[in-house]
């Protein structure tokens, strides 16, 4: 038998403007015809389970084979196979009528390649983006078929003749062209089936060995599942990672079908973390790791697996925006990792603190994307004191609320972005019996103003934004020991010692145990800085952009302060340099020739005593 023919379609040059178009992604050619070929497994497996196909199914087994002699590419199976009028419906037909569409469609155009293949039906043709002539063998599994073989060279014409296969499924051999031979080397092919066939459902070989694991763990029930499983898998996704903090297995099957699990990494706190660690399949057929538009934007910081049949094969960014399937599913995954939060939190919740500091980040990240992961996340989000205490902001607020309400009604929480360099003020503070937060992620400076807007009459203040007094007003404020003039001419010593026009001196009355001078930023200056270092400032950029203007408040109350007003204005000027210098001393602010200066004043002191 021989029939020759010629696939009715209007454009005669279909061929190169399919391989034009798709040529940066011609790898994909073998994610297509693998997962064609896996396809036929999957029915022959059905129709045997329905008692319609005949005898012995077999091991079901998709081969990939190179023969660099003969420049070919052999993908094989033994699936249901075809009959000579099946290739002539769902390959001259079907899938032509398909790549006439796309022809008409897209052969002008800029549009975006990677929704084209599958969704025209151009799976098995994009064999020609790498192959100069394409052939078929194939035998089908219906009783009494004769195994027929299809050719192709590009054109419109094809060659229909007996076939040579006398078991049960199909060959496509792939004649490579010259200009892809890098396809003939076994590392290229191997890199492409690692990616995209991985945790294909049927076994797939390469070179003799199984390069794929049909069974992965998303596809089996939490039950039959331990935590090494879930260990070991990530392990398999991501071999030279840490061991994650815990993972959520996704299963739901209405308003959508979707499988998966999502891992929470270790993140540290600077943001040192990869996006796009999400892999999206298909029936476990390796789609894109971009998932912006499947995944929430607070929650690409998380690792793992997402299967959805509803999303197709081949997809674009405007696809995935605009699917409704694809929104459900954004919402789903959103309120499963806050329902697993959540739980975590209330089943353990010492383990659940000792976690926080890698997830506050993930938590924090979300209540500032999405209102409804706010009010989820309000209820286990934490505040760590700097004594170490974690309390959820409802905790936090019944903590502080007697002590830390200012004279307007309004809850003060003090707030500490380094411990270490804020000490001096944490101790100002304390000594107050107040309490103080660390908040010294990048992201917090965000999470801060969002916590101004969701909680009622409360307001957040860095510890060293202002003295202590006027961070938490209050009727009760400590009497200056000093004159009028007094306080005039302290002020003056200190502005002479200073000239620094960065610097704006006050006098104030603070307690005897307070420090003699205190140095400042604002925290409105502050916190459009650290805005601006996050390019989040909004229409206050070019506030972050000015230079620093500190206030230097001296503390009318202080002994030194009186022995400066002692002495000659000299002397007093001395000693109101040397007090000055040691505040800056303090918040890491004094360096170079100023504090060579100061070393060498200090050593005088000590002389003179």
């Amino acid at each position: 038998m021989e029939e020759k023919g010629t696939i009715s379609i209007h454009t005669e040059n279909i061929f190169p403007i399919i391989k034009k178009f798709l040529y940066s992604d011609h790898e994909i050619f073998l994610r297509e015809l693998v997962s064609n070929a896996v396809d036929a497994s999957q029915k022959a497996k059905s129709l045997s389970s329905i008692g319609e196909l005949k005898g012995d199914l077999g091991e079901l087994k998709v081969t990939v084979k190179v023969d660099k002699e003969k420049k070919q590419i052999i993908i094989s199976d033994n699936g249901i196979g075809m009959t000579a009028e099946e290739i002539k419906k769902y390959i001259n037909q079907i899938a032509f009528s398909g790549a006439t569409e796309f022809v008409e469609r897209y052969k002008d155009s800029n549009a975006d390649k990677s929704q084209i293949i599958g969704q025209f039906g151009l799976g098995f043709y994009s064999a020609f983006m790498v192959a100069g002539t394409v052939e078929i063998d194939t035998l089908s599994h219906a009783d009494g078929a004769e195994p027929a073989h299809w050719i192709c060279d590009g054109s419109t014409e094809f060659t229909i003749t007996n076939g040579t296969r006398t078991e049960r499924g199909t060959d496509v051999i792939l004649n490579i062209a010259e200009d892809s031979e890098e396809f003939l080397e076994e590392a290229r092919l191997q890199t492409i089936l690692n990616k995209y066939c991985k945790f294909l459902p049927i076994p797939v070989e390469f070179n003799g060995e199984a390069i794929n694991n049909p069974n992965p763990i998303w596809t089996k029930s939490p039950s039959d599942l331990t935590d090494e499983d879930y260990k070991n898998f990530y392990k398999e996704l991501y071999p030279f990672s840490e061991d994650p903090l815990f993972w959520i297995h996704l299963n739901v099957d209405y308003p959508f079908n979707l499988t998966g699990i999502l891992y929470f990494p270790k993140v540290k706190n600077e943001f040192d973390f990869q996006k796009n660690k999400i892999q999206l399949y298909s029936r476990q057929v390796f789609i894109t790791d971009e998932v912006k538009d499947v995944v929430p934007e607070f929650l690409m910081l998380l690792h793992g697996v997402i299967d959805s049949p509803d999303i197709p094969l081949n997809v674009s960014r405007s696809f995935l925006q605009a699917d409704a399937n694809v929104k459900k599913i954004n919402t789903y995954i959103t309120r499963k990792v806050a329902d697993k939060l959540n739980e975590i939190y209330k089943k353990d919740r010492t383990a659940y603190e000792e976690k926080w500091n890698d997830i506050s980040v993930f938590v924090k990240y979300g209540m500032l994307s999405d209102d409804k992961f706010y009010d989820k996340a309000k209820d286990f989000a934490l505040l760590q004191n700097t004594e170490g205490k974690y309390s959820t902001l409802e905790e936090y607020r019944a903590l502080v609320q007697a002590n830390q309400t200012d004279k307007d009604g309004n809850l003060v929480i003090l707030y500490t972005t380094d411990p270490e360099k804020q000490h001096a003020f944490i101790e100002t503070a304390q000594n107050r019996n107040y309490d103080v937060v660390k908040l010294d992620t990048m992201i917090d400076p965000h999470f801060i103003g969002q916590l101004e807007q969701k909680l009622e009459k409360t307001t957040l203040k860095r510890v060293d934004a202002d003295t202590i007094d006027k961070l938490i007003q209050t009727d009760a404020k400590p009497e200056s020991v000093l004159s009028e003039d007094e306080t005039t001419r302290l002020k003056e010593l200190f502005e002479k010692a200073i000239a620094n026009q960065s610097m704006t001196v006050g006098v104030e009355a603070l307690s005897v145990d307070d420090q003699p001078v205190i140095i400042t930023l604002p925290e409105f200056m502050r916190r459009m800085k650290d805005m601006n270092r996050m390019g989040g400032g909004g229409g206050m950029m070019m506030m972050g952009n000015l230079p620093d203007m500190y206030n230097v408040t001296i503390n009318a109350n202080h002994p030194i302060n009186h022995r400066i007003l002692k002495g000659d204005d000299a002397r007093g000027e001395k000693i109101a340099k040397q007090a000055y210098d040691l505040a800056l001393l303090s918040q890491n602010m004094l360096s170079g020739a100023a504090l060579t200066a100061f070393v060498k004043r200090s050593v005088e002191l000590i002389d003179k005593e």
